[in-house]
């Protein structure tokens, strides 16, 4: 088993790649960002709480709304947390597929997607000083893919919160396996 960066393990075997990529290591900022779900889920059970006073029915509805988009984030924060304890990736690339595999823990849900029909393979960058940059650096968002390719007119993608150099390893070295696989398919 090889190293690119801190995050990502490979390995090369004569017939297939596999890749796993773990989820970035924030430290300290774990336990923080679970004290603060917990505080979130408590204030939003003091509001939902409030639902059932005597209130206008205007009042309600404003509750009503406050209390869906809280319901929103409260699951997109919580998805984040588990991801980062136990989220992974799995890729894996033989000589006729690429799989992909996001998983929590043991559970996930393989994809696989044959190489003749993969196009367009690139990585994604955001720019240094974007706001897309500043909100993918943040510990509560699970963050976007950074390699990605078009499957039947469909992008999809892998490689959460990568950075640039071991997206860019990683790309070169999917892209010269499938040209390698390819090419021998055709002779």
């Amino acid at each position: 088993m090889k190293w690119i960066g801190d995050r990502v393990s490979f390995v090369d075997n004569k017939d297939s790649l596999s890749f796993v990529i773990f989820p970035p290591n924030i430290g300290k900022k774990k336990i923080v960002m679970v004290i603060w779900f917990i505080l979130y889920l408590m204030a939003g059970a003091y509001v939902s709480f409030q639902f059932f006073r005597e209130y206008t029915r205007e009042e309600k509805l404003a509750l009503f709304v406050f209390m869906a988009f809280w319901l929103y984030f409260a699951v997109r924060v919580f998805r984040s947390i588990i991801y980062i304890y136990y989220g992974r990736e799995y890729i894996k690339l033989d000589a006729n597929s690429l799989r992909i595999k996001r998983a929590t823990g043991k559970y996930g849900q393989s994809k696989q997607y044959f190489i003749e029909n993969i196009t367009k393979l690139s990585v994604e960058t955001p720019e240094d000083n974007s706001f897309k940059k500043v909100y993918e650096d943040s510990p509560w968002v699970a963050g976007t893919n950074r390699i990605q390719f078009e499957y039947y007119g469909k992008t999809r993608s892998f490689g959460r919160k990568l950075e640039e150099k071991d997206a860019e390893m990683i790309f070169r070295i999917i892209t010269r396996r499938i040209e390698k696989f390819l090419a021998k398919k055709k002779s």
